[in-house]
C-alpha cells in the first residue's frame, strides 16, 4: 500500500473562524482545522531494533490542527500594514477532529467572500525532519518517500494555533494556499486581485468515492460509476494515492480493483477494495476518469484508527510465551504456534511482572530473564522495551525545521525558512542532493537566527526536493510547482491573399515557451522537416507560417493552448491571368523535332499539357519545361500519332491555351509486309485471294490499283480495290486462272509518289483418271489397275486416293489415307457375295481431283471352311449314322448341302454316299459289311465349290452296342411336386440306353388310366401330361425303362393340393370381464396340405360386421380381450393352409355378453422404457471376393437409438462422391454396393455407425479377381505406382498356384 500523500488535494475544505486573544477586538480571523495523521515511519524511528518478518505495533494517528491568522481589514484611515503579533502554542487536551468534506479535482479553490480576499493568510507547520522508512515490506513506503507530518505523541491529539510576527513574513508570502501541506509563498502580490477561475463540473463522475475512517484490520470499498449511454468504448479510470503512485501495480491481498458493467443502466461500475487495512493506508487518495479529450476525477481520504494498544500490565510472559503443544495456551504474539495442533498444557499463573525487572535489568541479563520466566520470543520482547524506553529526541542544530512540504505557483516565488540554534553552523542548501550556490534565481538572506533560501521565477524543473545541512544534522522538504494554465492575449487575426503569397499568423499568449499546438480545419498542422507550414515562437507570441501559399491553404486556422483557443479564417485567391505569348500552329516532317511555346503571367503558376484532351505524360521523347513564365513543351523526333489539338491549362484556372500540330510524311509501300519470294501470291482456283498490304504516309496518300493498263477499281464485283488508312486491300472473290499476272500499286500525296508490284499465280487440282480395271476377285479381296489423268492442275501428281462401296448403297468409303504412289492397288477385307464398285482420285499441291467414272461391279465369293463337330451317332450291323455340324465360316455364296465320302479301312478308295447333296447335319450310311471298319469324311458346298473335308480321326467298326439304360431324374422331380387343383401337370423325365429302351409306368402299382393321364415316349425322354389336375391325381408314380435283360426304375411324387375347410365344432368356452375364451377342434378336410394357421374374427350383436381379431393364429384356443363393455359378440374362425383361407368359416352358436362388473379394475402403472442405445452391430462384415466387372455388394446390420449416421471407408478413408460407391441403409441394415470393381478397389473396407451416445465399427477384407490388363488400367486413370504393385501382387499369386 502507498503512504500518505505529499500534498493535501482537498482545496473546498472550509475554513473555521474563530477570534485569536491578540486581536484586541479588531475582525476574527478565519481559522482552518486540519487533520494530519503521521505514517508508521514516524513511529518506527524509535525502533532501533529490526525484527525479521514481525509486523510494528499499530500507532495512533496524531490529528494536528493548523490556525491560519489573517490580517484584518485595513482602516478608513487607509492603512493597510498589519499590527505585530507574537506566535503561542497551546496544547489542548480533548482530542479535536474535523471530517473534511469530498473533493472535486485538483483545479484551484472556488472564490472567497470578498472580505478574506483582502486577508493575507499565513500558514506555517512545524515539524520534525522525515524519519527513515520503516522496515517493512508489506508496502511500497521503502521505494516512494514523501514528507510526513509530526508525530508528537501516539495516544492524544494536539491543536496548534501558530501565529506568525509580521516582520519575519513578507507580503508576497502571505498568500492563500492549496493544500495543508503549503508552506511558503504561493503568489505573487500582484496575483492576489486576479480573480481565480471557478473549476469544470464533472462531466464522467455521477457518484464520486466518498471518504471513510476505518479501524486497523478491517475492510472498506469505494465506488465510482461512470454513464456510458454518450461513450463509444469503455474509459479509462485510474485510482493514486497521493500525487503520483498509482496503485494498479499494487493490487495484491490488501487492494483489489473491480470493474463491472450494467447493460440495462449502461452506467460503469469501478470498485476499489481495501482489505485488512493496516495503519499506513491512511492518507489522501485520487481517482481519474478519463474518456478521448475528457477528463474526470476527485479526491477523498481514508482514516484509520489504531485498535486500544495493550495496557502496560499484561502478562510479559503470558504474550511472548511459545506453546510446545501449539494449543490455546500460547501467547497472542507465538506465530509459530499456529502451525502445530497438540493437546493443550494447563500452566500456572504468573504472579511475577515482569516488565519491572525488565526495566532495571542490564540488557546483558534480558536472555537470561527470558529464559528463567519461559520468555522464548526474544526479538518481541527487545523491539517492545524498546518501545517503552523510547524518549523523543531534541534537534540541536534546528530551532524550527523546513515544513514537509512547500507549494507555488509556475512564475511564483517562494521562501525557505528555518531557524537554527546556533547561528555560527555552517549552513548549506542542496536540491535533489546536489549543492545550491547563490544565484539571481537562488537568493541566501540571513535575519538572526534565521536562514531564509528564496526561489525566484519557479519553473516545472524546480519540482524537486530540498534539504539543508547544518553541521551533522539535515532536514528535508518538497516543493511542488503548479502548473497556471497559458491564456490568449492576442487572437489570430483573419488574412485573405492570393497564391504565391507569404502567410503568416501571429498569436501572443501569456507565458513565455508555452507549448501550442496549431490546428487546420479541427486538424493538427504538421511541423515536420518537409512540411510546407513553419512554426516560430518569440516570448510570448507564436507564428505559423506559409511561405508559399496555395489554395488548399484556404481553411479555418486556430490555436490552441492550455487555458483557452482562438481561430481566424485564411482565404488564399488566384491571381489573374495574363496570356504574353499564345501557342501557334506547327506543320512539321515525320521524325523531325516538335517545339511549342508560351508564356503567362503570374509566372509560377504550373499547368498541364493535353493532346487531343488526353494528358501528356514527361517521358524519354516528351519533355515538359516550366522556367517563370515560359511553358514549353519539346517532342526529339515526332511522329504520326503527334498530330492533334494541343491544349496548355494553368493550374487552378479556367483559361487554356490551344494550338494544332499537322505532322507529313511521303508515301511508301510496304510489300515485304507479304513474307512472299520475289512478291508472288500462288492461290488455288476457286478461293479468295484477299492482299493487305501496309501503306503510309501523312496525309493519307491516293492509291490505284492496275493489271496492264486497266485500272480496278473499289466498285468492282468480283475483283476491286480498297484503301483504309494504313493501309491497301486488293480482293479477288473467287479466282480463275484468267487472274494470273502482274499487279501495280500507285501511291500518291502532296508530300511525294511511290509504286510497287506483285504478281498473282493461280494453280488448280488435276483432271480425274480415268475409270479403274479389276483384273482378279478373291474371297474378301480384289486387284485394280488405272491411268494418270491427263491434266495434272499445273502441279506434279502425288498420289492417288482410292474409294470403294457397295453397288446398293450410296456410301463410299476410302481405303488409304496415305496416298498410293503407284497406278495398282488391292482393296482387302470385304465382304462375299456382295457386289462392290471402286473409283480412284489423283492428288497434286493443291488438292484432290474429282472421282474417276466407277469400275463394273465385281463379287468376292470363297469356299466354306470344313464341317465341325463330326461324331457317330449309331452303328448297327449294316448301317452307320454320322452327324456333325456345319462349317464355321460359310461365306457369302452360302451353303448348298453336304456330301458324305467313306472307305474301307486299309484303302484309298473315297466312296460318296449321298448321290445328292443333304442339306442336314446327320446322315446314315447303309449297305456297309457286317463287322468291317471303314473311314467317314464330310465336305460343305456351295457356289464357289467343295470345302476342305473333315475326317473321323478313328475307324468304325460296323457291330451294333448295348448300351444299359438310365433314368436321369431332374433335381425338381426328387422332390414331390405339389400342384394345385386345376391347374395342369406336364412332367419330362430323360433316360439312355441303346438300343431304344421300353418305357413303362404305375400308380401305386397299379397301370395308369390313359383317359386321366396322357404318357408320351421319345428315343430318349418320356412324358406325363394331366390337363386339369384333382385331387385323385396325387400319389407316388413308377416309371420303368428296359432294354433286353437291363432295366431301371424311378418314382415320382405328385402331390394336388386344395382350400381347407372350415374348423369342425367353434364354441365359448368362458367369459369374464372384457375376455372372451374360445375352442375349436381342427378342419375335417385339411386340403391335401397341412394346416398352417387360423383366422378369428368377431361381429357384434347389433351390426353384425365382422372384423378380423387374429391373423395366421397356430393354436386350436384362444383368449380375445378389450372387448367393448355392455356389447354382445359372435365370433367365426377361418382354416389355413399353403393354398390360403378355407372358403366359409365356422361361427359361435351362441354370443358372448360382455358384462360391466362392480369392482374397479385398477391399470398397472408402467413406466417407459428407454430405447436409447449406442450402435451395435448385430451382423458383422465378411471377408468377400468379388469378379472384376461385377458388382460387389457388402452388407452388414447396425442397432441403435437414435438412428446413427453411417460411414464407410476404404482403408480407413471416408468414402464421400464417389460414383463407383452406392450406398444404402434400410431398418438398421447397411448396404455398400461397388460398382463393376478392378483389383484395385480390393482392400479394407470399414462401417462406422456414430450417434450421440457411442460409435461402433466393423470392418472385412475385399478381393477382386480377375484382371487387367496394363493398359486397360492405364485408361482407367490408376496411378503408375499402384499399377506395379497390382501387376506383382498378380504374378505372385499365379506363382503360388
Amino acid at each position: 500500500m502507498p503512504e500518505p500523500t505529499k500534498k493535501d488535494e482537498t482545496p473546498n475544505a472550509q475554513p473555521e473562524e474563530s477570534i485569536a486573544p491578540e486581536s484586541n477586538g479588531v475582525l476574527p480571523l478565519p481559522e482552518i482545522s486540519l487533520q494530519i495523521s503521521p505514517p508508521p515511519e514516524a513511529v518506527a524511528e524509535a525502533e532501533p531494533v529490526e525484527t525479521e518478518g514481525k509486523e510494528p505495533e499499530p500507532v495512533e494517528p496524531v490529528p494536528v490542527e493548523v490556525v491560519v491568522a489573517k490580517e484584518p481589514e485595513p482602516v478608513e484611515n487607509g492603512s493597510t500594514d498589519p499590527e505585530p503579533v507574537a506566535v503561542g502554542v497551546k496544547e489542548q487536551v480533548e482530542p479535536e477532529v474535523k471530517e473534511e468534506a469530498p473533493c472535486s479535482p485538483p483545479p484551484p479553490a472556488p472564490p472567497r467572500p470578498a472580505e478574506m480576499e483582502k486577508a493575507e493568510p499565513v500558514i506555517v507547520v512545524t515539524t520534525p525532519p522525515p524519519p527513515p522508512p520503516a522496515d517493512k515490506d508489506d508496502d511500497a513506503a521503502a521505494s516512494t518517500p514523501s514528507p510526513t507530518p509530526p508525530a508528537e505523541d501516539a495516544n492524544s491529539l494536539k491543536k496548534l494555533s501558530i501565529e506568525l510576527p509580521h516582520d519575519n513574513v513578507p507580503l508576497s508570502a502571505m498568500g492563500r494556499k492549496d493544500s495543508v501541506w503549503s508552506l511558503g509563498e504561493g503568489q505573487l502580490p500582484e496575483d492576489l486581485d486576479k480573480p481565480i477561475d471557478t473549476p469544470p463540473l464533472s462531466t464522467l463522475l455521477i457518484e464520486k468515492p466518498q471518504g471513510g475512517s476505518i479501524t486497523v484490520g478491517e475492510d472498506i470499498t469505494f465506488v465510482a460509476k461512470v454513464e456510458a449511454k454518450d461513450l463509444l468504448r469503455k474509459p479509462t479510470i485510474k485510482w493514486f494515492k497521493g500525487k503520483w503512485m498509482d496503485l494498479a501495480s499494487k493490487t495484491g491481498k490488501h487492494l483489489q480493483l473491480k470493474e463491472t458493467f450494467d447493460r440495462f443502466t449502461k452506467i460503469h461500475t469501478f470498485e476499489m477494495h481495501i482489505i485488512k487495512a493496516k495503519d499506513n493506508y491512511a492518507g489522501n487518495y485520487r481517482c481519474e476518469v478519463t474518456y478521448k479529450d475528457k477528463f474526470d476525477s476527485c479526491a477523498f481520504d481514508l482514516e484509520v484508527k489504531e485498535v486500544e494498544q495493550m495496557s502496560q500490565n499484561v502478562d510479559i510472559r503470558s504474550a511472548f510465551k511459545r506453546s510446545s503443544e501449539g494449543q490455546e495456551d500460547a501467547g497472542e504474539l507465538d506465530f509459530s504456534g499456529l502451525l502445530k495442533h497438540r493437546e493443550p498444557k494447563q500452566e500456572e499463573a504468573p504472579d511475577v511482572d515482569v516488565w519491572e525487572i525488565l526495566k532495571s535489568a542490564r540488557p546483558d541479563e534480558y536472555e537470561k530473564i527470558a529464559f528463567n520466566y519461559g520468555i522464548t520470543d526474544l526479538r518481541g520482547l527487545l523491539k517492545r522495551l524498546k518501545k517503552t524506553k523510547k524518549e523523543e529526541k531534541k534537534s540541536e542544530a534546528f530551532a524550527k525545521k523546513l515544513d514537509p512540504a512547500y507549494q507555488v505557483d509556475k512564475g511564483g516565488k517562494i521562501r525557505f525558512v528555518v531557524d537554527l540554534a546556533d547561528p555560527t553552523v555552517e549552513l548549506k542548501w542542496y536540491k535533489n542532493g546536489q549543492e545550491i550556490r547563490p544565484t539571481p534565481k537562488y537568493i541566501f538572506e540571513h535575519k538572526g537566527t534565521q536562514r531564509i533560501m528564496i526561489v525566484n521565477n519557479c519553473v516545472l524543473n524546480d519540482d524537486a526536493a530540498y534539504s539543508v545541512s547544518a553541521g551533522d544534522e539535515k532536514c528535508t522538504t518538497e516543493l511542488f510547482v503548479k502548473e497556471l494554465p497559458v491564456k490568449i492575449v492576442k487572437d489570430i487575426e483573419a488574412v485573405k491573399t492570393t497564391v504565391n503569397e507569404r502567410i503568416e499568423l501571429e498569436c501572443e499568449v501569456s507565458e513565455e515557451g508555452a507549448q501550442v499546438k496549431w490546428m487546420k480545419n479541427g486538424v493538427e498542422v504538421p511541423t515536420g522537416v518537409r512540411s510546407r507550414y513553419r512554426v516560430k515562437s518569440e516570448g510570448t507570441k507564436h507564428w505559423l507560417i506559409i511561405d508559399d501559399a496555395s489554395k488548399d491553404d484556404t481553411g479555418t486556422y486556430s490555436l490552441m493552448a492550455t487555458g483557452g483557443n482562438t481561430e481566424a479564417r485564411v482565404q488564399v485567391d488566384l491571381k489573374p491571368l495574363k496570356i504574353l505569348q499564345d501557342l501557334q500552329n506547327v506543320t512539321v516532317m515525320l521524325g523531325q523535332p516538335l517545339k511549342l511555346h508560351c508564356e503567362i503571367n503570374p509566372g509560377n503558376v504550373p499547368g498541364r499539357w493535353y493532346r487531343n484532351g488526353q494528358l501528356i505524360q514527361p517521358n524519354d521523347r516528351i519533355n515538359i519545361l516550366h522556367r517563370a513564365k515560359n511553358h514549353r513543351l519539346e517532342i526529339e523526333s515526332s511522329s504520326i500519332h503527334d498530330s492533334g489539338d494541343y491544349t496548355f491549362v494553368p493550374e487552378g484556372y479556367t483559361q487554356s491555351l490551344c494550338a494544332k500540330i499537322h505532322v507529313i510524311d511521303p508515301p511508301k509501300v510496304h510489300l515485304d509486309s507479304l513474307n512472299v519470294p520475289d512478291n508472288t501470291v500462288v492461290i488455288v482456283a476457286g478461293t479468295k485471294l484477299r492482299l493487305e498490304i501496309p501503306i503510309s504516309g501523312e496525309p493519307a496518300p491516293r492509291v490505284v490499283w492496275m493489271k496492264g493498263e486497266r485500272v480496278i477499281l473499289d466498285s468492282g464485283n468480283r475483283v476491286r480495290a480498297e484503301t483504309f488508312a494504313d493501309q491497301t486491300c486488293f480482293t479477288i472473290e473467287v479466282t480463275e486462272r484468267e487472274d494470273t499476272g502482274n499487279y501495280k500499286i500507285v501511291l500518291q500525296n502532296e508530300a511525294g509518289e511511290d509504286t510497287g508490284s506483285v504478281r498473282v499465280k493461280v494453280v488448280d487440282i488435276p483432271d480425274p483418271p480415268e475409270a479403274p480395271l479389276v483384273p482378279a476377285v478373291g474371297g474378301d479381296w480384289c486387284s485394280m489397275t488405272w491411268d494418270p489423268p491427263l491434266y495434272d492442275g499445273g502441279s506434279p501428281i502425288l498420289g492417288y486416293f482410292i474409294e470403294r462401296k457397295k453397288k446398293q448403297s450410296s456410301r463410299w468409303m476410302r481405303l488409304n489415307f496415305d496416298l498410293n504412289k503407284e497406278a495398282t492397288f488391292e482393296p482387302k477385307k470385304m465382304i462375299e457375295g456382295v457386289p462392290y464398285e471402286v473409283r480412284v482420285f489423283a492428288v497434286n499441291a493443291i488438292g484432290v481431283s474429282k472421282p474417276s467414272e466407277p469400275s463394273k461391279a465385281f463379287v468376292p465369293l470363297a469356299v466354306t471352311s470344313e464341317p465341325t463337330m463330326l461324331v457317330v451317332d449309331d452303328v448297327t450291323d449294316t448301317t452307320v449314322t454320322m452327324k456333325w455340324r456345319p462349317p464355321e465360316t460359310i461365306g457369302a455364296a452360302g451353303l448348298d448341302g453336304y456330301l458324305v465320302e467313306y472307305c474301307v479301312e486299309g484303302t484309298d478308295d473315297w466312296i460318296v454316299a449321298n448321290k445328292g447333296l443333304t442339306e442336314k447335319t446327320k446322315y446314315t450310311i447303309t449297305g456297309l459289311p457286317p463287322e468291317s471298319k471303314i473311314l467317314v469324311r464330310v465336305r460343305a458346298i456351295n457356289a464357289a465349290g467343295a470345302s476342305t473335308p473333315r475326317t473321323l480321326q478313328h475307324s468304325i467298326l460296323v457291330k451294333e452296342v448295348i448300351e444299359p439304360p438310365k433314368i436321369r431324374i431332374p433335381r425338381h422331380l426328387k422332390q414331390t411336386c405339389i400342384r394345385r387343383v386345376g391347374e395342369a401337370v406336364n412332367l419330362v423325365v430323360p433316360f439312355m440306353g441303346k438300343p431304344r429302351p421300353k418305357v413303362s409306368w404305375l400308380k401305386e402299382g397299379n397301370a395308369i388310366d390313359p383317359t386321366h393321364v396322357s404318357i408320351r415316349n421319345t428315343e430318349c425322354d418320356s412324358i406325363i401330361f394331366i390337363r386339369k389336375a384333382d385331387r385323385n391325381h396325387s400319389g407316388k408314380y413308377e416309371m420303368t425303362v428296359k432294354v433286353e435283360n437291363h432295366e431301371d426304375t424311378a418314382i415320382i411324387d405328385i402331390q394336388i393340393v386344395d382350400l381347407p375347410g372350415p374348423p369342425q365344432y367353434v364354441k365359448i368356452e368362458e367369459v369374464w370381464g372384457e375376455n372372451v375364451a374360445l375352442d375349436w377342434t381342427p378342419p375335417k378336410d385339411n386340403g391335401n396340405a397341412p394346416i398352417t394357421g387360423y383366422t378369428i374374427q368377431k361381429a357384434d350383436k347389433k351390426t353384425m360386421e365382422w372384423y378380423t381379431c387374429v391373423e395366421h393364429y397356430h393354436r386350436t384356443c384362444i383368449t380375445i380381450s378389450e372387448l367393448v363393455v355392455g356389447n354382445e359378440y359372435y365370433f367365426r374362425i377361418y382354416s389355413e393352409n399353403m393354398c390360403g383361407l378355407s372358403e366359409c368359416a365356422t361361427q359361435t352358436k351362441d354370443s358372448a355378453l360382455i358384462v360391466k362388473e362392480g369392482m374397479n379394475l385398477k391399470n398397472p402403472e408402467y413406466t417407459d422404457h428407454d430405447f436409447k442405445e449406442p450402435p451395435k452391430f448385430t451382423q458383422p462384415l465378411i471377408n468377400t471376393f468379388a469378379i472384376a466387372g461385377y458388382n460387389a455388394t457388402l452388407n452388414c446390420s447396425v442397432r441403435a437409438n437414435p438412428r446413427p449416421k453411417v460411414i464407410w471407408m476404404k482403408n480407413k478413408i471416408a468414402i464421400i462422391d464417389d460414383p463407383r460407391y452406392r450406398m444404402f441403409s434400410n431398418q438398421g441394415v447397411c448396404s455398400l454396393e461397388i460398382r463393376k470393381p478392378n483389383p484395385y478397389d480390393g482392400g479394407t473396407y470399414s462401417c462406422k455407425a456414430i450417434n450421440d451416445l457411442g460409435e461402433a465399427q466393423v470392418e472385412c477384407k475385399l478381393e477382386v479377381k480377375g484382371g487387367f490388363t496394363f493398359y486397360e488400367l492405364m485408361q482407367r486413370g490408376v496411378p503408375l505406382h499402384l499399377i506395379d504393385k497390382y501387376m506383382n501382387e498378380a504374378k505372385n499369386v499365379e506363382a503360388e498356384k
